[in-house]
């Protein structure tokens, strides 16, 4: 039989394994990054020269500079290191217990749903570990029952991830996908409750929302939704891929029933690790999507929605690495680095003519600036950016781009993105 106290006596030993050798350093992929991160003294006399000491945990070359967080973000030296120490373990198939291996997906993974529950505001038992949001908001939308003619409230700038999960029950079952309407950009968070009251009606059984969208970046009120929808009867289920790791998150004082996460984007965790967030009250009545020994037990808890087979228990050492890193540097200086960053690049744009869909109101933003572009093409301008200035951006037609400010991007590597701009809108009014 499985032991689980011998395995997570082999985890733990992960934790504290010597550092990696390599045969060169040649081989080894963190060759010249510091051991160590800046001192917090550095912070206080210099917060760009802090700044900069941890860009230096990065793998990516000096002269790239990084402007598409939203998508997927750059995990450091700390998160990697543990991932690697894991798979050196793992990949030994020395475990004390001979049942174990290192794909089981059956175990609670505590020593990982804890740090991320005291990270994000909620309870282990409320937190299934998955792949990423997308699993995650299929896992909600599959799982709540509805019948033909019921509604789910939501609004046009969700990403395919958390839409079309019910566009399929939708074709599928008959439930109806309402939508309202944003404005680009939103002014205040009154005309958000505004329009999703308005759109209520007694059909409506789920609101679910970004809390921020994909599309403009600004950060919806969320708790002032779900305190509706909870007035209302409604269930509220929040679409979170952007929200851990850019800025403070405590789902319990947001309220809501349901909420997913991305922590490969801002949290810096390794690719392919998600969660899922149901608060107690409501776990027994979401059915699971995937089944597996224990999807029946109501003792498991939110855990039976991560009990999906063979798991990458590896970079699940690099969740629990992302968190303490970011607990280390404090979320609080990372978002007000988030936000100065991002104001500082929607400023200068906003200057250079750009039309900007980031709310005026700057409650509302926090580290992804969009903005519209025009007579400059998109993709035409991401390519020449990428190509000619090694930047990356992300943008969309005809005119989008969507900027975002990770704290590991310098106050110089976004003069260098103006200054290219500068450059691109120069030679296109000459030709």
């Amino acid at each position: 039989m499985f032991d689980r106290r011998d395995f997570l006596s082999s985890l733990a030993a992960v934790a504290t394994a010597p550092a990696l050798h390599w045969h060169t350093s040649v081989d080894d992929p963190l060759a010249g990054i510091p051991a160590n991160l800046p001192n917090h003294s550095l912070y206080q006399t210099n917060e760009e020269a802090y700044w900069t000491e941890l860009r230096r945990q990065f793998l990516i070359p000096e002269d790239v500079i990084y402007l598409n967080n939203g998508t997927v973000g750059s995990s450091p030296a700390p998160v990697l290191r543990a991932v690697f120490a894991s798979y050196r373990d793992s990949e030994r198939m020395a475990a004390p217990d001979p049942e174990y291996y290192p794909i089981w997906g059956y175990a609670p993974w505590n020593e990982f749903r804890d740090p991320l529950a005291a990270f994000i505001g909620c309870t282990r038992d409320e937190l299934a570990l998955v792949r990423n949001a997308t699993e995650a908001n299929n896992y909600i939308a599959n799982g709540l029952e509805m019948k033909s003619g019921d509604e789910v409230l939501m609004t046009d700038q969700e990403h395919p991830g958390g839409e079309h999960p019910w566009n399929l029950k939708a074709k599928r079952y008959g439930i109806v996908v309402k939508k309202v309407t944003l404005p680009k950009p939103v002014p205040d968070s009154a005309t958000v409750l505004n329009l999703f009251a308005a759109a209520i009606t007694p059909r409506t059984r789920v609101i679910f929302f970004s809390h921020i969208p994909t599309i403009t970046g600004m950060v919806l009120p969320a708790k002032e939704l779900c305190s509706l929808a909870r007035s209302k009867g409604i269930l509220s289920a929040v679409d979170g891929a952007h929200v851990p790791g850019m800025m403070e998150l405590n789902i319990r004082e947001i309220g809501c029933d349901m909420y997913t996460g991305s922590p490969h984007k801002w949290l810096l965790a390794p690719k392919g690790i998600g969660f899922l967030y149901v608060r107690d009250e409501v776990i027994d009545r979401l059915w699971n999507t995937i089944v597996s020994t224990g999807w029946d037990d109501p003792k498991l808890r939110a855990e039976r929605f991560q009990r999906i087979g063979s798991s990458n228990v590896p970079i699940l050492c690099g969740l629990r690495a992302s968190i303490e890193l970011a607990n280390q540097i404090g979320l609080d200086r990372i978002e007000k680095r988030h936000r100065q960053m991002a104001d500082y690049i929607l400023e200068e744009m906003v200057k250079r003519g750009a039309a900007s869909w980031t709310s005026p109101d700057p409650t509302l933003r926090c580290a992804i600036a969009t903005v519209n572009v025009p007579p400059q093409k998109m993709p035409e301008m991401e390519y020449w950016m990428w190509k000619e200035k090694k930047i990356r951006i992300h943008g969309d037609v005809p005119y989008k781009v969507r900027l975002s400010t990770p704290y590991y991007l310098l106050r110089k590597d976004v003069d260098r993105f103006l200054g290219a701009y500068d450059e691109y809108r120069a030679s296109q009014a000459i030709a």
